[in-house]
C-alpha cells in the first residue's frame, strides 16, 4: 500500500502516521494484492480534528471523512465509515476488480488512468459567478451502474463519466426523492 499522511494547521507526528497505517492496514485486507493508494489529510479547523481518507484501487475510489474533538477518534470514524462502504458494495467491487483484471490480461500493455474525485467548488455563495477550483480527471468508459456506484463510494451528488455504450460524456445525479438520475447531452 503507498500512504501518503499530509497535515494541514498540524504537524503530522510519527505516532499519528503510525496510528493510520496501522489502521489502514485493517482495509487492505479487503483487496487482496492488489496496488492500493491511500491518500490522508489531517486538519485542525476551529474545534475539530477532521480526517479525509482517499482510497483509489485501480480505477475505483473510496472517500470518507470525519470530524471530532480528538484525532484519533477521527481516525477511527472515517475508517468505520469506509469499511461500511467496503462491505455494502462488496460484491460490486470485487466484480468490478475481476472485470479489471480480465481487461489487463487481454489488453497488456494498455494503461487506464483511474479518474480523480470530482470536487463543488467551495464558497460559490460568497462570489458569485467566480470559479474557485479547477478540477482535472481522466474520464474511464463505464458503466451506468458503475458510474452511481463510484459516486456512492466517493459520496457526492453527481458524477461526470464517459458511458461505455453510448461513447457519450454523461452525468449520473442522486435526485431528492432518493433515486438517481442521467444526464445524456445532445451536441
Amino acid at each position: 500500500m503507498q500512504l501518503t499522511v499530509k497535515g494541514k494547521n498540524l504537524e503530522v507526528t510519527p505516532a499519528l502516521r503510525q496510528y493510520v497505517e496501522k489502521r489502514l492496514a485493517k482495509l487492505s485486507k479487503f483487496f487482496d494484492d492488489r496496488e492500493v493508494i491511500a491518500v490522508v489529510m489531517l486538519r485542525l479547523e476551529r474545534e475539530q480534528q477532521i480526517v479525509e481518507v482517499t482510497l483509489q484501487v485501480g480505477s475505483l475510489l473510496l472517500r470518507g471523512e470525519e470530524g471530532t474533538a480528538d484525532m484519533y477518534s477521527s481516525i477511527d470514524g472515517v475508517l468505520e465509515k469506509l469499511e461500511r462502504q467496503v462491505h455494502k458494495y462488496k460484491t460490486r467491487i470485487n466484480r468490478k476488480l475481476r472485470q479489471e483484471n480480465r481487461e489487463a490480461n487481454t489488453a497488456r500493455g494498455s494503461v487506464n488512468v483511474p479518474p480523480e474525485p470530482e470536487e463543488v467548488a467551495e464558497g460559490a455563495e460568497e462570489v458569485p459567478l467566480r470559479v474557485v477550483k479547477t478540477k482535472r480527471f481522466a474520464i474511464k468508459p463505464m458503466s451506468v451502474e458503475e458510474a452511481i456506484m463510484q459516486m456512492d463510494l466517493l459520496g457526492h451528488d453527481f458524477y461526470v463519466f464517459s458511458n461505455a455504450e453510448s461513447e457519450e460524456v454523461n452525468v449520473v445525479y442522486r435526485r431528492r426523492d432518493g433515486t438517481y438520475g442521467l444526464i445524456e447531452p445532445e451536441f
